[in-house]
């Protein structure tokens, strides 16, 4: 999942609850490889594996992580647990895995308590996206390459817009 330039210079963990996060948070990790931001990816658990979890948190940026983005679904407390035991920015992805749509985990990801900030993304794989794209964002900051990256991404967009409105065809009453 991670390319050889990005191992060499990881600084953004893409965390997951479990293993069935992964068809979701794989787009996150697509964007990372596109801009050559290197990342991890950790599977841990809040309720599951809670030491572990611990261990993570604690250790991140000491290890050089910068940013977290963090998916989970259901009680999706994951991301806050992180966030309580780090200094770094924690970007959450609430994953529709219950009856509940992620809706469940898009609240539990948001209502955290005041002084606990945990940024909260769209449910499912367009919120994967966009945590990576406010990755690059916060990244390119510092980071003239990164920025340069985000300029054509959003130029690319704005033309794929402009290519599509001319494959529309207008009706004549």
């Amino acid at each position: 999942m991670k390319s050889k330039k990005a191992q060499k210079n990881i600084i953004v963990s893409v965390v997951m609850g479990s293993d069935s996060d992964l068809p979701i948070m794989a787009e996150a990790t697509k964007i990372l490889d596109k801009f050559g931001i290197g990342y991890e990816l950790v599977l841990t658990s809040a309720h599951r594996t809670p030491l572990r979890t611990t261990k993570f948190a604690v250790s991140a940026a000491e290890r050089g992580i910068r940013v977290i983005i963090v998916g989970a679904g259901a009680a999706a407390h994951l991301a806050g647990v992180i966030a309580a035991q780090t200094h770094l920015p924690v970007i959450g992805v609430p994953i529709n895995s219950t009856a509940l749509h992620g809706l469940d985990a898009l609240l539990s990801t948001v209502q955290m308590p005041g002084g606990v900030p945990v940024a909260s993304m769209a449910i499912g794989k367009s919120g994967a996206k966009n945590a990576a794209l406010f990755v690059a964002r916060l990244l390119a900051l510092q980071d003239r390459t990164i920025r340069t990256k985000l300029s054509a991404h959003k130029n690319k967009m704005a033309k794929e817009v402009v290519r599509k409105q001319g494959n529309l065809k207008c009706r004549k009453s």
